[in-house]
C-alpha cells in the first residue's frame, strides 16, 4: 500500500492518513485482520509526529475500521467486511457504464472531467 501525504493540503495530516487507510481497505490492499505499519514508523516514513498517526489511528478505531490489541498494533477490523458506500457506487457505476456501451477508459475520462 502507498502511504502519502501533501504537507500543502488545506486537508489536516490525520484526516490524510485516514483517507489512505480507507482507500486501502475499500480497494482490497488492506485486508481484515492485517497489521499497519506501527505508529513510529510510519510517522517517520510520513515525516510527520507520532502523534499525528496516533490520531489518525484512534479516529480510524473510534470509526470501527481498525482495532488495537496490546502488543499485536492496530490491525484492520474485521467488521470492514462489508463493501464501503463507495465501492457500492462504484459497482453500481461500471454496471450502467456496461449496459451503455461505455467501457475502462471512457470511465476514467468522465471521472478525470467530473473531479
Amino acid at each position: 500500500m502507498r502511504w502519502t501525504v501533501d504537507h500543502s493540503s488545506r486537508e489536516t495530516l490525520p484526516l490524510q492518513i485516514v483517507a489512505c487507510v480507507r482507500r486501502g481497505v475499500a480497494s482490497g490492499e488492506l485486508a481484515v485482520g492485517e497489521r499497519l505499519p506501527p505508529a513510529a514508523e510510519l510517522a517517520e516514513a510520513l515525516s510527520v509526529d507520532r502523534n499525528t498517526v496516533l490520531a489518525a489511528y484512534r479516529r480510524l478505531r473510534d470509526d470501527g475500521v481498525l482495532e488495537f490489541r496490546r502488543g499485536r498494533g492496530a490491525r484492520v477490523a474485521s467488521s470492514v467486511t462489508e463493501p464501503s458506500p463507495v465501492t457500492e457506487a462504484a459497482t453500481t457505476l461500471v454496471a450502467v457504464a456496461r449496459r451503455h456501451g461505455l467501457g475502462r477508459q471512457d470511465l476514467i475520462r468522465l471521472i478525470e472531467r467530473l473531479t
